[in-house]
């Protein structure tokens, strides 16, 4: 298509960055600083756009998606089941096998520092060879 975008042509850096400013409400300014976290805990993290409109953060495999809901922005951690979480993050998808996410919810505060060690710890466990689902 000449001189027509369409979503294909878009990086899903652009493709994120228009989603945080389309949600218009608390939820975009969370996803926003989630992200700004997740790329400062690690500034090699890959950025995907996957599943019709949800962000993924990828560093020698998935780490984390960031959802939106009505009431919450989802982070879930791929690997989450096998990480150690001594900040108490974990608050949803806690019975699986594999995942564990993080909801927030409008007016949570963010614990950086743990969610920064969190997901340079995913990154840790997505780099070992041999290691659980990994």
């Amino acid at each position: 298509m000449a001189n027509g975008a369409t979503a294909d042509d878009k990086s899903p850096s652009r493709l994120i960055d228009e989603r945080i400013r389309a949600l218009g409400d608390w939820r975009g300014e969370m996803l926003a600083r989630l992200r700004a976290l997740i790329l400062e805990a690690d500034p090699d993290m890959v950025e995907e756009w996957k599943w019709r409109g949800v962000p993924v953060w990828y560093h020698d495999g998935m780490v984390c998606t960031g959802e939106t809901y009505k009431t919450a922005v989802k982070m879930t951690f791929a690997k989450g089941a096998a990480l150690d979480d001594p900040a108490g993050l974990f608050n949803a998808s806690l019975d699986g096998n594999t995942r564990r996410a993080i909801d927030f919810h409008e007016g949570d505060a963010i614990d950086e520092p743990a969610l920064k060690a969190l997901v340079r710890a995913a990154v840790a466990l997505n780099g070992k060879k041999g290691g659980k689902n990994g």
